[in-house]
């Protein structure tokens, strides 16, 4: 396995096998052995100070990266992790309590939220997606299930199990990510390098249910969600998106769906909010709006920013 994307500057990487002699910051690499399990020395490492771990799969490698990624990030709108508690066979990572996960909370409601709950909530979102891009790091998994609530009006971003660090240039990540709802186009057309643009159509998707209480694209299958993608926007060109038909999954023969256009799916967005949701789900990723020109969008310009501070 290729471990680059681990590395943030190579000319600098510091590599540690033994727990007794740990540089802070350092990447740890767990060896097999007959006698002990590597998994463990690999989480007193973590604990420790380490970097990012190597492990063997005795644990899963989603929880190991997600203690890795959790481990730097220190932000209001990102869950924390309280604990590990790890036995012989079992890992156990304790986070702070919510009360809610969006999903939940939508279904509990019975009606599409209230518009200035859509704007507080998807302005923190955004807050927590660009301190990730701003470290380099993809979450890959965004989706109202991973999207944790609490009473008092804050939301976090949680689940960081599929989550990947990510270099310049962009190195060539795993086709096997994200519920399929929420899945950007380029990945279910098989580009296998992408960035953050991946994150930010998931949020636009989040953004529409949280004011309409459906999905905006429910798909059955992979490819029922690309025709429901290209029936909005109308079948891809390589006019409308440079590059489209050398993705590996795009075909000429896909029908040629007519564009219909966001505003006929829309019911509860402001004229703001639908002009920001349609920069967040441009079909072609390199028109998509980053976390840090969304949080300046006119949208939440009524919006009361001061109670979002991070110090």
């Amino acid at each position: 396995m290729n471990w680059d994307f681990l590395i943030k500057d190579k000319t600098s990487i510091c590599v540690s096998t033994d727990t007794r002699n740990l540089p802070v910051g350092c990447v740890f690499f767990a060896l097999k052995g007959e006698n002990f399990n590597g998994n463990i020395f690999a989480l007193q490492a973590l604990e420790m100070g380490a970097e990012y771990v190597v492990v063997d799969e005795d644990i899963p490698s989603t929880s190991i990266r997600e203690i890795s990624i959790l481990k730097q990030m220190h932000h209001p709108n990102i869950i924390n992790l309280v604990d590990l508690i790890h036995g012989e066979k079992k890992l156990y990572l304790v986070f702070e309590y919510m009360d809610h996960d969006l999903k939940k909370f939508l279904e509990l409601n019975g009606a599409p939220l209230k518009p200035e709950l859509v704007k507080s909530y998807l302005y923190q979102i955004l807050l927590a997606i660009k301190y990730c891009h701003s470290r380099r790091i993809l979450h890959r998994d965004l989706k109202p299930q991973n999207l944790l609530l609490d009473k008092k009006g804050i939301i976090k971003v949680g689940d960081f199990g599929l989550a990947r660090a990510f270099g310049i240039p962009i190195k060539t990540l795993t086709h096997e990510i994200l519920t399929l709802w929420y899945r950007a186009p380029e990945i279910l057309l098989g580009q296998k390098e992408y960035s953050t643009p991946v994150d930010m159509w998931s949020i636009g998707l989040i953004f529409y249910e949280m004011a309409h209480r459906k999905p905006l694209f429910a798909g059955d299958c992979e490819i029922d969600q690309i025709f429901k993608i290209f029936q909005m926007y109308g079948t891809p060109t390589e006019k409308t998106w440079p590059g489209i038909t050398k993705l590996p999954e795009f075909k000429l023969t896909f029908p040629q769906f007519k564009p219909k256009g966001l505003e006929c799916y829309n019911k509860n967005i402001d004229p703001l909010g639908l002009d920001l949701l349609s920069k967040m789900i441009q079909q072609d990723p390199c028109k998509r709006i980053s976390a840090k020109q969304a949080l300046h969008h006119p949208y939440f310009n009524d919006l009361d920013k001061s109670q979002f501070e991070f110090k």
